[in-house]
């Protein structure tokens, strides 16, 4: 039986998504992100990818965040949104603002990862290929390298945006002082940043802690957040231990390890404050980082459209009272702000 042919809704940007402007830029972004990071590569059945996608631009998400290594295999992810765009999207590129990166290991030999010219040009030029694209809307650096001389990186995404293969640069994960260097450098030649991509969570708010939300927001640049339920611990996953077959049992990027007494007592308490809101912990959780000064967009990770969807009510939630805010500060042991 043929497929039918993908028709998004009509009514997708108007069905409660909400934009946030990008620093001082043209840009609006969805206040929600889909992230492909570990749930779109070919360990997962396409018609779950396909259909995750599909609803996502049907809810008005209509910004994409994807790497050259993410999967699992490295690669697959921009495979499998490659084949929804070839099938779904084409008609509607214009609508889509679509973003990769480049940085972390990706190929064999000297020059498949970090910040050299020669990595970020060929990277690009794969992940295109991979997702049936001539451009995307962002290319991103996304990390430091501390051997191969900053010029030399942010040189390379100058020539990359003039080149017309991505619309904008960026950056994710660099440290503050590399920022500042970095920030002067584009916007000296005209190709200012766009955004800065950083892992902001109830638990892990260093990017505050260390200047670099202040730093971006002052400089008229974005910042959208990763990890904002803290690999799924910010979530009713782990409530009542580390059930089978999640990140934390397979031995991921969480480590069963990282679950301690502790760490569940503080789960516990930030999900009773979220029950009191009428939230679950990671539609709380996300509006959290919603609530942070600066923050544009947050990339939701999902496994399902139910979970896509429950992240999708962050959108609407009530504001944080002083109360709120204090709870949740005490609940993982830090002082009030």
């Amino acid at each position: 039986m043929t497929e039918p042919i993908y028709s998004p809704a009509e009514n997708r940007y108007e069905n409660g998504m909400k934009y946030r402007r990008c620093g001082k830029s043209g840009i609006l972004l969805p206040e929600i992100s889909l992230g492909l990071w570990q749930n779109f590569g070919d360990t997962t059945p396409y018609s779950r990818s396909k259909a995750i996608l599909h609803h996502a631009f049907d809810r008005g998400i209509v910004s994409y965040d994807l790497a050259n290594n993410y999967g699992p295999a490295c690669g697959t992810a921009e495979q499998t949104f490659g084949k929804v765009f070839k099938e779904s999207f084409r008609n509607y590129r214009d609508e889509l603002f679509i973003s990769t990166k480049a940085g972390y290991d990706m190929w064999p030999g000297p020059y498949g990862n970090w910040g050299s010219r020669k990595h970020l040009f060929a990277s690009l030029e794969q992940s295109l290929k991979r997702m049936n694209l001539d451009y995307v809307d962002v290319f991103y650096s996304h990390r430091y390298d501390p051997e191969t001389p900053m010029e030399e990186t942010l040189q390379a995404l100058i020539d990359i945006v003039r080149s017309g293969k991505a619309l904008y640069a960026a950056i994710s994960r660099w440290p503050r002082e590399k920022m500042e260097f970095a920030i002067e450098y584009m916007a000296s030649r005209d190709v200012p940043l766009l955004l800065y991509q950083g892992k902001l969570n109830i638990f892990d708010r260093n990017v505050e802690s260390e200047g670099i939300t202040e730093l971006v927001q002052g400089n008229g640049i974005g910042f959208i957040a990763f990890s904002t339920l803290a690999e799924g611990l910010l979530s009713n996953r782990y409530l009542n231990g580390i059930p089978a077959g999640s990140r934390a049992d397979r031995g991921s990027h969480l480590k069963a390890s990282q679950i301690t007494p502790e760490i569940l007592d503080k789960i516990k308490r930030l999900n009773h404050i979220a029950s009191l809101r009428g939230e679950t912990l990671a539609r709380m959780a996300t509006a959290w980082v919603l609530s942070r000064p600066g923050v544009t967009s947050v990339i939701a990770g999902c496994s399902s459209i139910a979970q896509l969807d429950d992240t999708l009510e962050a959108v609407s939630a009530a504001p944080f009272t002083p109360e709120e805010e204090y709870a949740v500060n005490s609940a993982i042991g830090i002082a009030a702000e």
